[in-house]
């Protein structure tokens, strides 16, 4: 789960990392309040999870209330990428002297942690990767020891830091260390680590990821989650215990096992450019078992999609037999009843795969078409949601 920058804030200050004060406004009336507490100069930021807020508007410098709540106004209700804003963060002014970035994450590829710094911060550190990759310092971190001194102080001596500076962000940087593996991240990213005039280190900006197959240890996170922007489908699904992720076509997808619905999701995408454009509504696993219950809950799931206009099935049978399957599908279309509006197409494979098409013949539900091949039932699937 991404944090918005005022959580990522608000965890880092529970951890001991420098942040600068900051209050959360949802109407015009509670920033200029809140820019009032503060006082002075402010900085009215949008809250959302996605980059590039400030170049879409959505950062504003106020140099009073007034002007707060002018901009405050200006920037909720925003769209910046798709995400509207609902919130804004006033934050305390900062006189910086200079930007640094700083970011851990994890490296899946090496089963490590990774650490990235540098002394160019407040620009895509994208940018920086492609264009001066040797000002990018990244030193692997080691989950069995985790961001500790002796490596922060790797970090800030490849990063190039300044020498008189180098004790004062490695103590930073072994804080946000504590962030990342305390509350189970998966991202930890500081840009810019601002340097004051008074010659103070600050997070200026936060961003933090959280693992949620982490949420049984950190109870705490349930907070975190903001149901204005969780996507209604993905939050039934995830409260099934199901695999899901919304997409934007019109195909809805079930299948058992990642890369089989993965690839599903291309033979149906490459089938739909001779049917309208139609292409996949979802990516579901329903993973090894598919009994009814299962096969009832996904079904009402993509059913409840109003951009559905068909669902294929396609499910290879291993440890669980295709006629298991077929079984499942038979008796939650049972358990749907009325709900159960839009057509299906079936492919089965595998393990007891002729038992499995015998119980849909057998069945004969006027909602199903039975496919042989996963080819042929993605052009059907298609045909059908061009309808």
């Amino acid at each position: 789960m991404d944090l918005y920058e005022y959580q990522a804030r608000d965890l880092f200050e529970a951890h001991g990392v420098p942040v600068l004060a900051g209050i959360v406004a949802e109407t015009p009336e509670e920033a200029k309040a809140a820019a009032e507490k503060l006082g002075g100069v402010t900085v009215v930021k949008a809250q959302v999870k996605v980059g590039g807020r400030g170049k879409a508007g959505g950062v504003k410098v106020a140099k009073n209330a007034d002007e707060a709540y002018e901009y405050a106004k200006e920037i909720l209700g925003m769209d910046i990428k798709g995400h509207t804003v609902h919130q804004v963060m006033i934050a305390e002014g900062a006189d910086i002297k200079e930007e640094y970035y700083f970011s851990i994450l994890l490296d899946r590829a090496n089963r490590s942690y990774l650490a990235m710094a540098s002394v160019e911060g407040g620009m895509d550190i994208e940018q920086l990767a492609e264009e001066r990759p040797d000002d990018l310092a990244r030193v692997e971190v080691s989950p069995s020891t985790g961001l500790n001194r002796e490596v922060a102080d790797k970090i800030v001596a490849e990063a190039k830091f300044a020498e008189d500076l180098r004790d004062k962000v490695a103590e930073v940087l072994v804080k946000l260390g504590d962030v990342y593996v305390k509350e189970d991240a998966t991202l930890v990213e500081v840009n810019p680590l601002v340097l004051t005039g008074e010659g103070n280190l600050i997070a200026l900006d936060g961003k933090v990821t959280v693992d949620d197959n982490a949420d049984f240890r950190q109870p705490g996170h349930a907070e975190l989650v903001d149901e204005r922007t969780e996507n209604p489908l993905e939050a039934k699904a995830e409260a099934k215990g199901l695999n899901y992720v919304k997409l934007d076509g019109n195909v809805g997808i079930i299948g058992n096992g990642a890369g089989l619905v993965m690839s599903t999701l291309d033979v149906v995408a490459y089938a739909g450019e001779n049917h309208g454009g139609a292409s996949p509504a979802n990516f579901l696993d329903i993973g090894g078992g598919a009994d009814a219950q299962i096969m009832a809950d996904g079904l009402d799931v993509i059913l409840g999609d109003a951009d559905v206009n068909s669902v294929f099935v396609n499910v290879f049978g291993g440890i669980t037999a295709c006629d298991e399957v077929a079984g499942g599908i038979v008796k939650a279309l049972e358990i749907l009843g009325d709900s159960a509006t839009k057509p299906l197409v079936v492919r089965l494979d595998g393990n007891k795969v002729d038992e499995g098409r015998a119980i849909l013949a057998k069945a004969n539900h006027p909602l199903v078409t039975l496919a042989s091949t996963m080819d042929e039932g993605a052009d059907k699937a298609a045909e059908l949601a061009n309808k």
